[in-house]
């Protein structure tokens, strides 16, 4: 983040009306826009993304040509859910059932679009919000220091409620281990805390319920002012990577108790980062100084610096999302824009120029207007998604779950109060959930079902849900309009 934490604006928002809508118009009344860019910064025509990648996700979320064919030698897509379980009884596709393909083709279009109904309500800015690798759990961070976990399987009741140590302006980020048996949590601090949740206490409180072990990120030059924005467990869970204001990454060895790795990886504060795959061999980093950066722990000992790097935001990287197949990544940008990279079109490690578009600070400001049409001369993204907003705050993006979807939309918070999906293919914004009063900084879709749960600086945690599904909300968890701050 620009500047430090604590100088953030306190912006509030105005009531935003409790309603959905899917369109293509945007919260503010514009219009959405996709753009498909080749390696010389080009554009293709819209709704077309010539890459590896769409042929990828048209494969994972599109069904048995025998059970799409209208006519010999013609598809007809979408198909109704009625015509593929006819397919499926008369054994269309010589299979006897549903490919995974067949199944994200039936439940990508169920979009998590209905509701929105009331998780949670606390009278603190929401920061963070995810489900745990398999949904059972759901993790929400707020600003006052409590860490909520909740048991989605139990009526989303508060199996841990936490109390942070040591924190200094916000809780910036959480994550749960692969075996959802610990929780880091981390602030504008050097010390990261790890939390046992299978723990029988529900009330967590640092160091008098529970201990909340601490880890030790900081460096010998940090002068006190060291925070940590972003935190992510490795695929084995042994480890934890860490990006922090120093504009270094960290590696932390749990097994060992220490750190293990430090790399001055940018110019500027490390928002983001995450293991591009299950191996951990890759790491992704953005920055304030806009660039996304590829590193290959293989090679640091060799050559300390990354093996790539990928340019095309004009302005600092708020997060970065990994695909998981060590190939494809998104990014969210202060320049109000999102982007697709494949690390295959990655520029060398040489002195890369920053392409800044204009001076101001998106804490307090607003994007320059005229800023919005500029385009980066050596974009080496595959496409940009617009519509949201990126302010404020670190809004998060994410690929929707390959299970249920074949990751074939893109989601991401917004300034505005909204919460967008996009798809990945034709760029088209298939939905705009509208509930909040204030930025939707984080946003989590379930890795099974078509659910997804928003947070935002109102303190309301909302969850949407496909039309018809799940039971009614009764009459006590109807949202309660109320200012907090």
């Amino acid at each position: 983040m620009n500047g430090t934490a604590s100088g953030a604006a306190a912006d509030e928002m105005g009531y935003a009306m409790s309603r959905l809508e899917i369109e293509s118009d945007l919260c503010d009344g514009g219009k959405s826009i996709h753009e498909a860019n080749n390696n010389q910064g080009s554009n293709k025509p819209l709704n077309y993304l010539d890459n590896e990648i769409a042929q990828v996700t048209r494969l994972r979320s599109e069904p048995h040509e025998r059970l799409s064919q209208a006519v010999p030698g013609r598809r007809e897509l979408p198909v109704s859910t009625v015509k593929m379980l006819a397919g499926r009884e008369c054994n269309y596709s010589g299979r006897g059932r549903f490919s995974s393909a067949d199944c994200c083709h039936v439940l990508s279009r169920y979009l998590p679009v209905n509701g929105p109904w009331l998780v949670d309500q606390m009278n603190s800015r929401a920061y963070v919000s995810q489900f745990s690798a398999d949904g059972s759990l759901f993790v929400a961070g707020f600003q006052g220091g409590h860490i909520r976990i909740y048991n989605v399987d139990q009526g989303w009741k508060v199996q841990k409620n936490i109390l942070a140590k040591s924190l200094r302006w916000t809780v910036t980020d959480t994550s749960l281990s692969p075996d959802q048996r610990y929780l880091v949590y981390a602030s504008m601090s050097p010390i990261v805390h790890i939390v046992n949740v299978r723990s029988a206490e529900v009330e967590s409180l640092a160091n008098i319920t529970e201990i909340h072990e601490g880890l030790d990120f900081s460096s010998d030059d940090d002068g006190g002012s060291f925070g940590i924005f972003s935190v992510k467990f490795s695929t084995d869970g042994r480890e934890v990577v860490a990006g922090s204001n120093d504009d270094s990454i960290y590696v932390y060895d749990l097994e060992a108790n220490k750190l293990s790795l430090r790399i001055p990886a940018h110019t500027s504060d490390v928002n983001t980062v995450c293991f591009a795959d299950e191996t951990g061999n890759l790491i992704y980093s953005g920055s304030d100084d806009t660039f996304c950066k590829v590193w290959d722990r293989r090679c640091l000992a060799a050559k300390d610096k990354s093996v790539g790097v990928l340019m095309g935001h004009l302005e600092g990287i708020t997060f970065i999302d990994s695909r998981g197949d060590g190939r494809y990544f998104i990014s969210n940008g202060k320049d109000q824009t999102i982007k697709l990279w494949d690390i295959r079109r990655m520029s060398p490690n040489t002195t890369c120029p920053s392409f800044g578009s204009y001076e101001w600070d998106y804490r307090w400001m607003d994007y320059p207007p005229q800023a919005r049409d500029m385009k980066h001369p050596s974009d080496r993204s595959v496409a940009t998604y617009r519509g949201h907003s990126v302010l404020r705050t670190l809004i998060r993006c994410y690929f929707s779950p390959a299970y249920s979807t074949g990751q074939k939309y893109i989601y991401t918070g917004s300034h505005n109060s909204c919460v967008y999906i996009y798809d990945l293919v034709s760029g088209a914004q298939v939905a705009t959930l509208k509930h909040h009063k204030s930025p939707v900084r984080d946003c989590s879709w379930h890795p099974n079902y078509p659910m997804l749960v928003s947070s935002s600086w109102d303190g309301d945690i909302v969850k949407w849900e496909f039309p018809g599904g799940g039971e009614p909300p009764s009459s006590s968890n109807k949202r309660v309009r109320r200012r907090h701050f």
